[in-house]
């Protein structure tokens, strides 16, 4: 069986379900997210946007449903889709005591990546730690480790790049640095899929927002159709009767999302 042509859609789902024991996490997740743009899935905490990012980048299986990347049926050619996406999470996925250097080597060469040296002081230039190569990442401020960890993430040249939470813990200074690099990686012509609890800052980056509400995708607009205030009002219609409490606060993150 040859590999199928890569698919007008960087992300597509159908009939997406997740289970943890008796625990649905995720129902019927149909998604159909177009090459070359950008969407931010915003929710409460607990409505599944770690597990959904977590499927899409090969990391958990899905109970039922299936779901392609770049045109790739991750159940057959899940190992050959992992080359086409690019993962980053509020989990770094980093060696602290090495340096930044020799984490982007060491991932370099788990991914056969050509002409790596280069490619790896390019990125460090790219992500502002030109100046840090050389030391432990442990010794890096949390929006340092956070490039860091994005750098890791495009190394190989991915055409998908997923990203769970990249603004977790960081400064406003630190998360507008944050911002510019992610434009950056749009313009190059990549698709960015983001999950986030801070609705302003991840419309501001996006094509288009999903809200997931216990595990169910409960709407999705294009960015371009709504205000800032029309898409905050949407989405407190749609969050504010699961979470009450919540009404009317920054979507700032307080836990991670567990099934």
């Amino acid at each position: 069986m040859a590999l199928e042509a890569a698919s007008e859609w960087a992300v597509q789902t159908e009939g997406l379900r997740k289970t943890f024991g008796h625990v649905s996490v995720l129902r019927d997740i149909n998604l159909k997210i177009p090459n070359h743009h950008s969407a931010t899935i915003v929710g409460p905490n607990g409505a599944g946007k770690t597990t959904l990012l977590r499927i899409l980048a090969t990391l958990t299986r899905p109970s039922a449903g299936r779901v392609w990347v770049d045109g790739l049926d991750l159940h057959d050619w899940g190992t050959q889709a992992c080359r086409r996406i690019g993962f980053a999470s509020h989990q770094l996925m980093l060696y602290l005591d090495l340096s930044p250097q020799e984490n982007l080597r060491f991932y370099g060469r788990m991914y056969g990546v050509p002409d790596l040296e280069p490619r790896i002081a390019e990125l460090l230039a790219q992500v502002g730690l030109g100046g840090r190569r050389n030391d432990p990442v442990r010794t890096l401020s949390r929006g340092m480790q956070q490039r860091l960890s994005l750098a890791r993430a495009i190394l190989h040249d991915p055409s998908v790049v997923l990203l769970d939470e990249p603004y977790t813990g960081l400064d406003p200074r630190a998360a507008d640095a944050l911002s510019t690099l992610l434009r950056g990686l749009l313009a190059q012509g990549r698709t960015v899929l983001m999950t986030t609890h801070d609705l302003a800052r991840g419309a501001e980056m996006a094509d288009q927002v999903l809200v997931l509400v216990a595990g169910q995708v409960t709407f999705q607009v294009r960015t371009a159709d709504l205000s800032p205030q029309e898409l905050r009002e949407l989405y407190d219609q749609h969050v504010a009767p699961t979470a009450p409490s919540r009404e009317g606060l920054p979507l700032q993150r307080r836990t991670e999302d567990r099934p």
